[in-house]
């Protein structure tokens, strides 16, 4: 018995304060998941972008004024592909952590030798590599058929990367959350895609009523979308910096309940 005590005895964690080997496997496994199926999570959305902006111009033709200072095309461009970063960001989190759910692989990530937080990080920055993907493609078409252009990369990169962050932590919760598909859709359906449209996508919130208007500056949605689409023409509707900040703030702690509650082991654990 003896022998056996001093032969057999639980393992010490091996790898340092970070499994960085064990959060790049999940990390790549998430982003080969999304590429594989690449028709789907890529080329879908930006196609869908696309069409919004071709039916959208022939809808209106030349007669819609200036918005910001700039055709309503080319204003409509940025959040459009904002837009779609932001449902496609949540989409991957959230469908992840759900489909292992139903389909009973949660178990391997629950027991692999990694923390909730490696964990977490790891799906959110697979969020955020799919959004930059998208956003990287679209913005290239867009600028190759439109009078468009990037006048601050670290502001496009910023924002996209905040709001890959904030959503990709959303969409843990929500994927904890939601046992079955009709949960899910109901949270993307009346959540995520309606702030999505409704958040200055299509209009400048000039035009809003002042109520509607202040509660708009309290809208992540609209920082996100806001603060995109100064990097490429240089005007916004609030403020920039107030807006990064904002975003900051509100994408950690989004993270940080993702966390806990996958710590905790929220609807995954028995």
């Amino acid at each position: 018995m003896v022998e056996l005590e001093n032969k057999y005895k639980i393992g010490v964690r091996r790898f340092g304060l970070i499994n960085w080997v064990g959060a790049f496997s999940l990390y790549k496994k998430e982003v080969l998941r999304f590429l594989i199926v690449s028709g789907q999570t890529l080329v879908g959305p930006i196609l869908t972008s696309i069409l919004f902006l071709v039916v959208i111009s022939l809808a209106i033709g030349d007669e819609r004024p200036d918005v910001l200072g700039v055709p309503y095309i080319e204003f409509l461009a940025n959040g459009l592909i904002m837009m779609q970063v932001i449902q496609q960001s949540f989409s991957h989190s959230s469908s992840s952590i759900m489909m292992s759910k139903i389909m009973g692989t949660i178990v391997d990530i629950v027991n692999s030798p990694l923390s909730a937080a490696e964990v977490t990080i790891s799906l959110v920055l697979a969020s955020i590599t799919r959004g930059l993907c998208i956003a990287s493609i679209s913005t290239y078409i867009f600028i190759i058929f439109l009078d468009l252009s990037v006048q601050n990369y670290f502001l496009w990169f910023l924002y996209l990367f905040l709001a890959g962050f904030f959503l990709g932590s959303a969409g843990i919760i929500a994927g904890l959350y939601a046992d079955k598909f009709d949960q899910m859709a109901t949270v993307t359906n009346f959540v995520i895609v309606p702030l999505s449209f409704l958040s200055g996508t299509f209009y400048s919130i000039e035009k809003l009523p002042d109520i509607l208007k202040s509660l708009s500056y309290y809208n992540p949605f609209f920082h996100m979308i806001n603060g995109f689409r100064y990097s490429f023409i240089g005007q916004s509707d609030g403020s920039i910096k107030f807006g990064i900040m904002f975003l900051l703030i509100i994408s950690f702690i989004t993270w940080y309940i993702s966390y806990l509650l996958f710590r905790k082991g929220y609807k995954i654990k028995s």
